[in-house]
């Protein structure tokens, strides 16, 4: 017999051997390697509409909010505005991507309740691949689009601010107040409201505590709440805000009401005609702001889903009822409807429902519209008239307030029981979204523990910084200038050559 016939029955002969000492050998199934689940990848339709989200957003600050504001001033003033919107917009969205994005949304270790770090500035360790979490598990967007999506939002609320002392304030001054405010107020506000690991992140640890047991349990426990106490500290107390009531417009609105106190008055207001220059400028403004809202509320989702629905149908309702409460409130009052009255009910409508934007149902929003849309007409007349102040284009009057009355609703109109979206909850049944408890007067204080905050922090903090840009460089121009109008002082042009 040859050797390889010889080593063949040998090891024949072994195996049948080890099959009779041990007869489980030969059922034993073959060892596999583990399966880990694979990554989420982004969905191209939730990324085409953040895409157009982000764009809808710019559209609301440029050519929006310029035309907006700019209409409402005089003749004199008009290129000015124009110029201080589009470059507060340009100036922003360099420091963002320098190290704003960072600060709002990484862990700041020790700050981080407040403020976040810079292991992102400069964008660092951002790609084409990197990807950001949404609301609901196993769904992401490329970072980069939710990068340019926060990122028109930065570029906007600063912009609002200058309706408070239009027509009066240094274009040096208003730059070097941006980029301290932007730093130092909105970029903590944003990480402070909005800063969270995600729901995966979330699901991951709950899953990692549930299995976890005897000693490795406290092992479990520490990590969980790791990953859930690494968020903002306004997350963390339990603050709804779905769009930006507190990060954008109660955070805006005072620190325009604080700006135009600290400014003083226009020349003339109370004794001289200081009528907008442009209704049709304005209107073309708001409608486009309309328009452009639905990226700002809708696209807040992160994604393409039935939340998104809810938002879009909330901003249609919402801005519609505000608008018709407004005008017929000042019928009723003045004895005339306005335009401009029209015009401002719908801006305090937007305001108003967008923290409440995708947590409350659509009959509710039109409650909110309706009231928001008085209660600030009553602000932006009775309340300033009688108070003296020169809050130039209602910044106080539509977007604190609108903002403060939005916030709080949202504490109510959440309420499953007033066809609310309900509070999310990514912990219970990790991996899976359910509703947490709700109590409504629990969620009040909450909510107004937020706006609290956000009046303190903005009102206080923009406060010393219009005082540090006074003492420097100055904050109001000269009475010439003034009467002059800030387009020819400033610029050395004009809006219009007739």
């Amino acid at each position: 017999m040859k050797p390889r016939n010889l080593l063949a029955l040998g090891l024949g002969g072994a195996a049948l051997g080890l099959l009779l000492v041990e007869p489980s050998l030969a059922q034993a199934p073959a060892v596999e390697p583990a399966v880990t689940a694979a990554a989420p990848v982004p969905n191209k339709g939730d990324t085409a509409w953040m895409l157009i989200s982000a764009v809808l957003v710019l559209l609301m600050t440029v050519p929006g909010l310029a035309l907006f504001y700019g209409g409402l001033v005089r003749t004199k003033n008009m290129l000015s505005v124009l110029t201080q919107v589009f470059a507060i917009a340009s100036i922003v969205c360099l420091l963002w991507v320098t190290y704003g994005y960072s600060l709002a949304f990484t862990n700041g270790g020790g700050l981080n309740d407040f403020v976040g770090g810079f292991s992102k500035a400069f964008l660092k360790g951002v790609d084409p691949n990197s990807v950001a979490a949404t609301f609901s598990n196993g769904v992401v967007i490329p970072e980069y689009v939710y990068i340019c999506f926060q990122m028109t939002f930065a570029m906007i609320t600063p912009g609002l601010i200058v309706g408070a002392f239009a027509e009066r304030m240094k274009f040096s001054a208003l730059i070097v107040f941006t980029i301290l405010w932007v730093t130092l107020i909105y970029f903590p506000m944003a990480h402070m409201v909005w800063y969270w690991g995600g729901p995966d992140v979330f699901a991951d640890a709950a899953r990692k505590l549930a299995a976890a047991g005897g000693e490795a349990n406290a092992a479990a426990k520490a990590e969980y709440d790791a990953v859930i106490g690494d968020a903002g500290m306004l997350f963390k107390w339990g603050a709804l805000d779905f769009a930006g009531g507190t990060v954008v417009h109660i955070n805006a609105g005072i620190a325009g009401l604080v700006g135009c106190l600290m400014l003083g008055k226009r020349i003339g207001y109370g004794r001289d005609l200081l009528a907008p220059h442009s209704l049709t400028m304005t209107t073309i403004g708001a409608s486009l702001l309309w328009v452009g809202w639905f990226g700002f509320n809708a696209g807040s989702n992160l994604e393409a889903n039935g939340t998104t629905g809810l938002a879009m149908i909330n901003t249609f309702v919402a801005t519609a009822a505000a608008a018709v409460s407004w005008l017929f409130v000042e019928w009723a009052a003045k004895g005339k409807p306005s335009l401009l009255g029209m015009l401002s009910g719908a801006i305090a409508g937007l305001v108003a429902v967008t923290p409440a934007a995708g947590f409350a149902g659509p009959m509710g929003s039109i409650v909110l519209g309706l009231v928001a849309g008085a209660a600030c007409f009553v602000m932006c007349s009775t309340v300033k008239n009688a108070l003296g102040y020169d809050d130039s284009l209602d910044v106080f009057g539509v977007h604190c307030i609108g903002g403060i009355i939005g916030a709080l609703a949202t504490g109510i109109l959440v309420s499953t029981d007033l066809g609310g979206a309900g509070i999310p909850d990514y912990t219970t049944k990790p991996g899976e979204l359910t509703l947490g408890a709700y109590d409504m007067m629990a969620q009040l204080i909450v909510q107004a523990k937020a706006v609290g905050f956000t009046i303190l922090w903005s009102g206080i903090g923009s406060a010393i910084l219009y005082k540090l840009v006074d003492l420097t460089i100055g904050l109001r121009v000269t009475q010439e200038e003034e009467r002059e109008g800030l387009d020819i002082a400033d610029h050395g042009e004009r809006a219009y050559n007739y």
